[in-house]
């Protein structure tokens, strides 16, 4: 059985995608085919660095020399004999035509892609064969990334890249912007969607800055869960003044924590992924041995890429990660060889998870994972959705409170210990019944739920210690499932849908009337906390 309860959601699409019809009315600006969009003053429209199309084209080129050299691994001898004499020299001439192509292309896409910023949204016209007018609006814009890859870093590069409350594509991409520009763009974008708006010409005749004002957290805020949550600087959003001169100036910013590179290093090794590669690595020579055939070992080859290049992955994300708060929200930079700069604005966060895997157990490590709408799922969308890859206990609780300052309680350290480690009715959760021993015989003391003034926590898992937190007013809808043989033990499984990510949370295996007395409950608090929710501009009122 399923019985689901949709409350009206939290978040609606930000951007919107638009396919032009052909004629004159689709043209950008002389020499492109296209007119300006009349909302957006025509010079207002910028274009992309014009390196863009070299940092773009070269991938098509990486795309055929792998494709070509797959195939030729299958028969080495073969492709031996068609790069002998001058063979080498039209391949050579392939792959110069396929790289003169690639750009080729990527020039004329440059050349056909406009972005404007005004007060409102962000407009992008793009497209060669098939245009595209996308419109983000910065009144739902979720977070904004600045992205530098190693080769656009190595010029001074980078892409800005927009999320919003749209799903799954979207993002809007702007690559690429030298990095300075790009910087004062995102000050610009935040700026704006935290409500403010550009001086007119008649109240501020040649200006080109507009002064203007943002809270900034004092060098001496306190920072942490036992702050006081109603302290000016102990949260994002309006609470003190700097100026800031538009677009130019970024807001101030406040640290909270940054993660050591020899903790990232020893949790990577503690991690399921060196675990799975040395069984592998054992099997294989054990196979190799009882065969006597050592070229076993090299059928093994793909997999051990695959978790090499697993590793590398999470060592190279969350290489010099740092969290800070600022005015415009919560600021996350990290990156190895790709470094990002994320910012997330107040109150975007729709879900968080604290996970403990079994062999961080001894160390006492969590990693926080965020639902951000916009971003989805996949490798990209695991790296943006971390608040913190590998924390202590103290810089987990520290994540929490930075997402969500009140946590509605007079102790919120001992609550937040009750669901990371207790179980049963500790830190005053509800917990299943006894009865969900026959469904979860391992677990069944750790399933739990707490609601509170501000928020619901769900806590389970005693192998994969987890903790799952959303604020009542993001809430996107609530359901009960129950199975047959829950049916039978009179227990049921409360789900909380949020947007797409890492955090699904749910509290299996509670008492039937419980579950579908929670269900009531909670949709009635979604409800209250968000027609009294801070307005998705927060700096419009101060403005």
């Amino acid at each position: 059985m399923s019985d689901a309860r949709h409350d009206e959601p939290a978040q609606v699409a930000g951007g919107s995608d638009v396919s032009p019809a052909a004629g004159p009315s689709a043209g950008l600006g002389a020499g492109t085919g296209r007119e300006p969009d009349d909302r957006v003053p025509a010079d207002a429209w910028r274009r992309v660095h014009p390196v863009t199309p070299a940092l773009k084209g070269w991938k098509t080129l990486v795309a055929v020399v792998a494709i070509v050299g797959y195939q030729a691994a299958d028969d080495v001898r073969s492709a031996a004999d068609l790069l002998g004499g001058r063979g080498w020299m039209l391949a050579l001439g392939i792959v110069l035509v396929v790289a003169l192509i690639g750009w080729g292309y990527a020039t004329i896409a440059w050349r056909h892609m406009r972005f404007a910023v005004t007060d409102e949204a962000v407009h992008l016209h793009s497209g060669v064969l098939f245009r595209t007018q996308r419109q983000a609006r910065l009144d739902r814009l979720q977070a904004v990334d600045v992205v530098q890859p190693l080769l656009a870093r190595l010029l001074g590069l980078a892409e800005l890249r927009l999320e919003v409350a749209g799903g799954t594509g979207s993002a809007v991409q702007l690559a690429y912007l030298r990095e300075p520009d790009a910087q004062r763009l995102r000050s610009e974008l935040l700026a704006l969607a935290a409500g403010l708006r550009r001086p007119s010409a008649a109240a501020a005749p040649g200006a080109g800055v507009a002064a203007v004002t943002l809270p900034a957290a004092p060098a001496d805020a306190a920072i942490g869960p036992d702050a006081d949550a109603g302290a000016v600087g102990a949260q994002p959003g309006p609470a003190a003044a700097d100026a800031l001169p538009l677009p130019f100036e970024e807001a101030p910013e406040q640290e909270v924590y940054s993660l050591p590179m020899p903790r990232l290093i020893a949790a990577s090794v503690r991690s399921g992924t060196v675990v799975g590669l040395v069984v592998l690595v054992i099997g294989g020579v054990v196979a190799a041995l009882v065969a006597r055939d050592v070229s076993l070992l090299a059928v093994l080859l793909p997999a051990f890429l695959g978790f090499g290049g697993a590793l590398w992955g999470r060592v190279n994300a969350g290489a010099s990660f740092r969290a800070a708060l600022s005015p415009d929200g919560i600021r996350l930079r990290h990156g190895l060889t790709e470094q990002r700069a994320q910012t997330v604005p107040p109150g975007r966060v729709q879900a968080v998870r604290l996970l403990q895997p079994p062999l961080w157990r001894g160390p006492d490590w969590w990693r926080v994972e965020i639902n951000v709408a916009g971003y989805s799922v996949g490798q990209e969308a695991s790296r943006a959705t971390v608040l913190h890859p590998v924390a202590t206990r103290d810089e987990a609780a520290t994540a929490l409170w930075m997402v969500l300052p009140d946590l509605g309680v007079e102790d919120p350290r001992a609550l937040v210990e009750a669901a990371m480690s207790g179980r049963d009715d500790d830190g005053g959760f509800t917990p299943a019944p006894r009865a969900a021993r026959w469904v979860d015989p391992v677990a069944w003391r750790r399933h739990g739920v707490r609601v509170t003034r501000t928020a619901l926590l769900a806590r389970s898992g005693r192998v994969f210690r987890q903790v799952a937190v959303v604020p009542h007013e993001r809430t996107q809808s609530l359901g009960l499932e129950q199975g047959p043989l829950q049916r039978r033990l009179g227990l049921a499984s409360f789900v909380v849908h949020s947007t797409p990510g890492p955090v699904s949370p749910r509290v299996s295996h509670l008492d039937g009337r419980v579950a579908a007395a929670l269900l009531d409950e909670q949709a009635e608090r979604a409800r209250t906390a968000r027609a009294a929710a801070r307005p998705e501009q927060w700096m419009r009122e101060q403005a």
